[in-house]
């Protein structure tokens, strides 16, 4: 096994270079000048080009590429154009608050669509089976925009319930302020976190529940489970430790999978809910052009989501005995 993350871990090199080079490919793509727009309008050619030159911006591009990639060897991704500090210290400062809106977004849907899945499967044809799948419908169907702005409207401005927008006390921290006593750090920070959580999960669950209820009923009709429910196991048991472990192994692929779509989906989401991760930072730094701090985000996300999908590799063998023997 040891071995194994070894050899998963090595391969992320390659898969880190290759997002570097992609994204530094883009970004050249990208219509704008950084120099021009930290300037404004008003400032003259000669202004812009000297900062071009003080940027870095007028070498080439192998050159430029080459000094990012000697950067990253140090440990360094770079300086903000705008905000003139460490790219590695900017991401530090809003890595926490994504990881915290996608970790918490994943269980809610992985929880929603397991239930619901189950539930459709040893329903089908009735008429829970049919609401089951008519929310799938709905939530892959829904941008997570809409749903966003539809929340917001129902129950931070009509209802009152929940803040609308702001991230609140982080979640780790009221976690810890919970087991000394004091809750209202817990339901400030849950209170803020509910709306874009839920909005970000949606589609995830949607998509989760369809798989679930497809690869359940298709493990209830084996032999093995027939055998469960002749040896006189009770329903809740068989569909459980027997159907529900036997058909998890599609769905981690796409838990995996999905906890990228929430990367991706939190940059519209922190957008929506002025949540100050690093969704609403790429946003920022796409208009303002600062190409490091692009740069950096994306290295980012593409490291977190590859040992994500290590995790769910790992969690195969956990699942499954013949995948670890083997």
């Amino acid at each position: 096994m040891l071995a194994y993350v070894a050899r998963r871990l090595l391969l992320m090199i390659p898969m880190a270079i290759g997002m570097v080079v992609i994204t530094f490919g883009l970004l050249l793509l990208i219509p704008g000048d950084p120099a021009a727009v930290l300037l404004g309008q008003e400032a003259s050619a000669e202004a812009i080009e000297n900062l071009r030159n003080a940027l870095g911006l007028n070498d080439p591009w192998y050159i430029r590429l080459w000094d990012y990639f000697a950067g990253l060897l140090q440990g360094d991704m770079g300086t903000s154009i705008f905000q003139n500090r460490p790219v590695a210290s900017i991401i530090a400062t809003r890595l926490g608050a994504t990881l915290e809106l996608a970790i918490v977004s994943l269980i809610l849907a992985t929880v929603i669509g397991l239930t619901l899945g189950v539930i459709a499967a040893i329903r089908q044809g009735s008429w829970v089976d049919t609401a089951t799948m008519l929310f799938a419908q709905l939530g892959v169907s829904m941008p997570v925009y809409w749903l966003g702005l539809l929340l917001m409207l129902a129950f931070a401005v009509m209802l009152g319930w929940l803040p609308a927008v702001g991230r609140g006390v982080p979640l780790p921290e009221a976690i810890g302020a919970m087991f000394t006593g004091n809750f209202g750090p817990i339901w400030d920070s849950l209170s803020h976190l509910a709306l874009p959580a839920i909005a970000l999960a949606a589609n995830s669950a949607a998509v989760i529940s369809r798989l679930v209820r497809a690869s359940m009923l298709e493990v209830l009709r084996e032999d093995f489970v027939r055998t469960a429910y002749a040896k006189g196991l009770r329903r809740p048991r068989v569909v459980v430790r027997h159907a529900l472990r036997n058909a998890l192994l599609p769905v981690l692929s796409i838990i995996g999978l999905r906890f990228g779509a929430l990367l991706g989906g939190a940059v519209l989401t922190e957008t929506i809910f002025a949540w100050p991760g690093l969704g609403q930072l790429t946003i920022s730094a796409i208009s303002q052009r600062d190409l490091p701090l692009i740069q950096g985000i994306v290295l980012t996300f593409a490291i977190i989501f590859a040992l994500v999908n290590l995790i769910v590799d790992l969690l195969y063998a956990a699942v499954d005995p013949r995948i670890r023997l083997g």
